[in-house]
């Protein structure tokens, strides 16, 4: 018996080793149950199989078969002609007539591709993020819309252009309240704009990543004639294509480079006692907290000491306290009346030293705080709600505010930071992980909200943002519409007429927007925080990316934007602003219009009276009897309160075209 199931058992070996096995077929990730596909286009349909594999696609809604056969490298693409919107519908694709895989519950509708940094990649309601206005009931209202599709790109770089990507959960998801907690806000609320306004399902592809800078999203052919940038991502491409041996080769160089720092910080430290009560910290510099150093100390790089004393009530005497701070850039080392209460390195972590009961008397106390900053950005980060004391009783003394400062040790003799190769902020490295592996899937167009990490460089970025919407054009082979959200109002309301980087970078985008043939902006300067850079008012976002795409896009015969500077002329002592988009007329929304500035060849700007006529406003100051520029909105976080009667915001202006702040900026690194 035994010899019988032995010969049994050979043959069946025998004849299974002849016949050959069916490769799997592997779909690009964008090819999922639950999808949407972009409708009435001849979308392609691409994965890999086996080298010289016949493909067949077949679609449930027309039931035609399409063929292709697998190259050299197990490549395939079809195109398949989609219909009206609609579905749900499903898709067979089989290798050599082997038993098909099958791609279930499709919708036919709208794409688009949601790009940029943090305020694009800011979740609904996200674990580490703060929720967006009314967020409980925005959640409970997404269970409505399951006809919106949601896929998510997992956030990575790569110094080559890759052929696929990781998506978050199981690829394309139904829109529900669990799915759409942690997808971007501003996506999800165009989106679902777009739907509830046409009526068609919609499919948001999600590929942002936080603080990232607009040429990491940007192809190495596109910024080839850049100066500066064309040369970083020719040496990007260079970098090992192994992740893992990326990942070893940084961790070594800065592991390297810290036991430098850790040596030149032990011997370099010049005032150790800045901690102790009773030194002198007169002649220090006064620097405002939260806040970068590199306000007060421009490029610098090292050790800045911090000291600031605070009146402790009585009723918190002998009773512990907590010290809390939104979070340190590099690195802090934090004192109370001279104990060392904590460190950290985190930069993402909120801080909340617990201070020991037998430090805090009645009267005064001395905070002491060693910022260590290795490179890039340093400083205390969040808001001034976020650094206060918290006393056993839950009252709190506010810390934000005047702080006295001292640069200590300085890095510039220091060997620079090494280039860590998986890092996110190299020219190319985000286009080829997480555009790149999606090209050329059908889209309708592209919602774009990138540009806190280029204001420095705001001139630079006129080239850039055209560039890169021409480049996403070119690869994808459409002049698919592409809608940008202007920077919202952020840090503390201007005083006094300034300069800013914010607002040039704001000009750069409406430049793209207004020379860039299919493109609009979502102008946001009056939905910002003082406080917080990612405003959570994300349904005003969507909702004004969406009016772009249902006038221009759509055909629909809604207002999509504010007042549009579109000239002057000067009388005497006033200049006459002519806009455009004014719908029903200029409106000022307050007392009187604010936010005007106006300068004569001194190029002095002074706060101007500013008033509406018809279609004008017109615009003068006693202290300019010669007027020859005005500016409109010009600062971080500025004034201004002219409106349509859409009720829409005008975007900043200036009618001048004087040298600006970031005109000699060309790389961060």
């Amino acid at each position: 018996m035994n010899k019988l199931r032995a010969v049994i058992l050979s043959f069946i070996l025998s004849v299974a080793a002849i016949i050959p096995a069916a490769a799997e077929i592997k779909m690009n990730p964008l090819f999922t149950d639950n999808m949407v596909m972009q409708q009435k286009s001849d979308a392609p349909v691409w994965g890999k199989a086996a080298p010289g594999a016949k493909i067949k696609v077949t679609t449930s809604w027309n039931k035609k078969s399409y063929t292709a056969e697998a190259d050299k490298d197990g490549k395939w693409m079809v195109k398949v002609r989609t219909p009206k919107a609609g579905g749900p519908y499903s898709m067979k694709i089989s290798e050599n007539g082997e038993t098909p895989l099958i791609i279930n519950n499709i919708l036919i509708g709208e794409v688009w591709l949601c790009s940029g940094q943090s305020n694009m990649q800011m979740p609904v309601n996200g674990k580490t993020w703060n929720p967006v206005n009314n967020h409980e009931q925005e959640l409970k209202d997404a269970a409505k819309h399951t006809k919106i599709r949601l896929l998510t790109v997992e956030r990575t770089s790569s110094p080559v252009p890759e052929e696929d990507f990781n998506a978050y959960g199981d690829g394309w998801t139904v829109c529900s309240p669990e799915n759409i907690a942690e997808f971007s806000a501003a996506a999800y609320f165009f989106g679902r704009e777009i739907h509830l306004k046409r009526g068609v399902p919609v499919g948001l592809i999600h590929s942002s990543w936080g603080g990232t800078v607009i040429e990491a999203w940007m192809s190495k052919d596109a910024l080839a004639g850049v100066k500066d940038l064309g040369t970083q991502a020719e040496m990007v491409s260079g970098w090992p294509a192994d992740k893992k041996e990326r990942e070893a080769k940084s961790t070594a160089t800065l592991n390297a480079w810290n036991r430098l720092l850790s040596t030149y910080d032990d011997v370099y430290v010049q005032f150790d006692d800045f901690k102790d009560e009773k030194f002198d910290d007169t002649r220090w510099d006064n620097m405002k907290l939260p806040g970068n150093i590199e306000q007060k100390y421009n490029n610098f790089d090292g050790h800045v000491l911090l000291r600031k004393s605070i009146e402790i009530p009585a009723s918190w005497a002998g009773k512990s306290i907590t010290m809390h701070m939104g979070g340190v850039d590099d690195k802090d080392v934090t004192y109370f009346n001279g104990r060392k209460i904590g460190e950290n390195s985190n930069w993402k972590k909120k801080i909340a030293y617990k201070v020991p009961a037998e430090l805090v008397k009645a009267g005064k106390a001395l905070i002491a705080i060693r910022i260590i900053d290795k490179a890039g950005n340093g400083g205390i980060v969040g808001n001034d709600q976020s650094f206060y004391l918290q006393g056993p009783d839950g009252s709190k003394i506010s810390l934000a505010g005047d702080w006295k400062s001292k640069k200590d040790a300085d890095y510039k003799s220091m060997p620079p930071r090494p280039i860590i190769y998986t890092e996110k902020y190299w020219s190319t490295v985000l286009y080829n992980a997480m555009i790149h592996p999606l090209i050329p899937y059908c889209i309708k167009g592209a919602i774009w909200y990138q540009g806190c990490a280029n204001v420095t460089r705001a001139y630079q970025y006129q080239d850039l943002m055209r560039l890169m919407i021409a480049n996403w054009r070119e690869l994808w082979g459409c002049n698919f519409p592409f809608y940008i959200t202007q920077l919202a109002n952020y840090t503390k309301r201007q005083t006094a007429p300034t300069e800013s980087t914010w607002a040039e970078l704001r000009e750069a985008q409406s430049m793209a927007a207004k020379v860039v043939p299919n493109t609009g902006i979502a102008v946001t300067i009056d939905i910002g925080e003082a406080n917080d850079i990612h405003p959570r008012n994300k349904q005003e976002v969507g909702r004004r990316l969406a009016l772009q795409a249902l006038n221009k896009t759509y055909g629909m015969n809604v207002v999509c934007s504010g007042p549009v500077y579109e000239g002057y002329e000067v009388d005497g002592n006033t200049i006459r602003i002519r806009f455009s988009s004014t719908n029903k007329g200029l409106v000022a929304k307050g007392d009187k219009l604010e936010g005007f500035t106006i300068a004569g060849a001194d190029h002095k700007f002074h706060w101007a009276d500013a008033k509406i006529v018809g279609n004008c406003v017109e615009v003068s100051c006693k202290d300019v009897p010669r007027p020859l520029a005005v500016r409109y909105a010009w600062a971080h976080n500025p004034l201004g309160n002219l409106y349509n009667g859409a009720g829409l915001p005008a975007s900043p202006f200036r009618t001048d075209c004087w040298q600006g702040v970031t005109i000699n900026n060309t790389t961060r690194y």
